[in-house]
């Protein structure tokens, strides 16, 4: 796929949903990473959750990895112009992810960061209310402790990489999950 400002590269890979738990899943480390962000306790996607999140994934037997690898066109570009470049690829992402978990019955993880289902209002658990768009907002894999790096790395081989600078990395990595019984989705 190809756009003015970047090229994607998609990856998915279907894995018994128990290897992937005991391989990738590491609560307590994720958990502490999600602390040090400023999400951490005031959005409704993101940890600490009111329950053991390893039961919304105990039903079903295995999950879809998807991966995107965005290689933009100028890596001049600055860290703050980032989300504007992943954004086309996060929509379409994002409501394939919604449409299989409707057809397969299944539960999917998305992506770590905004979330822009309510515009510039904050999310309503800031302010101890409920989220105002529950059939549209799912954690990341990483709120649910799974090392995506390694995920990315080991299930889809793409190595994810980081800025050293103001600048955007070479590439950045898009990573979610559909976890599912039966035949495997179509992506």
């Amino acid at each position: 796929m190809t756009d003015k400002n970047y090229d994607a590269e998609q990856v998915v890979a279907v894995v018994d949903r128990d290897r992937y738990v005991s391989d990738f899943r590491d609560v307590a480390t994720f958990e502490e990473c999600c602390r040090a962000c400023p999400n951490y306790g005031n959005r409704w996607g993101c940890p600490p959750f009111d329950h053991d999140t390893l039961q919304d994934l105990l039903p079903y037997g295995k999950v879809m990895i998807v991966g995107v690898k965005i290689t933009p066109h100028d890596t001049r570009m600055p860290m703050e112009q980032v989300y504007d470049l992943m954004r086309p690829e996060l929509e379409r992402l994002n409501k394939r992810l919604l449409e299989l978990e409707q057809e397969t019955g299944g539960f999917a993880l998305g992506f770590v960061g905004k979330c822009e289902r309510c515009g510039n209002a904050p999310c309503a658990r800031k302010q101890g209310k409920p989220c105002r768009h529950p059939d549209l907002v799912r954690p990341s894999l990483e709120a649910y402790g799974f090392n995506v790096s390694e995920t990315a790395s080991k299930l889809l081989g793409i190595d994810m990489v980081w800025s050293r600078d103001k600048n955007i990395p070479r590439y950045l990595t898009l990573v979610c999950g559909l976890f599912f019984n039966g035949d495997n989705p179509v992506w």
